[in-house]
């Protein structure tokens, strides 16, 4: 399996990523794109609580979430937990913020 590792900057908050060559899929750090979203002072909490709360409720998002490591800001490598696109999609769904909204237009 052929992984290649990239960083996305988005309003200068890096998301970790991992291309998987076999699967034709990219990771995406969870972590990552909760900083994004919320103004969580600790995403790595606010993703655990998150996390908690969407096994209690059933939902197989949580179940299907992959760990791979990736590169972290100290410079090791840990595991994280990802998600592929579609999971990360329905992720953010669960996640209250105007970043995350989709505006219409008229």
């Amino acid at each position: 399996m052929t992984k290649n590792s990239t960083i996305q900057l988005f309003e200068s908050n890096q998301v970790r990523s991992l291309w998987n060559e076999t699967e034709e899929k990219w990771y995406i750090s969870i972590v990552d794109v909760v900083a994004v979203l919320t103004t969580s002072a600790s995403p790595n909490n606010y993703w655990k609580v998150l996390k908690n709360r969407l096994k209690k409720e059933g939902s197989q998002l949580v179940t299907n979430c992959n760990q791979l490591k990736m590169q972290a800001a100290d410079g090791k490598f840990y595991k994280t937990d990802v998600a592929d696109t579609e999971q990360l999609f329905r992720l953010i769904q669960s996640i209250p913020s105007p970043k995350a909204e989709t505006t219409q237009h008229v």
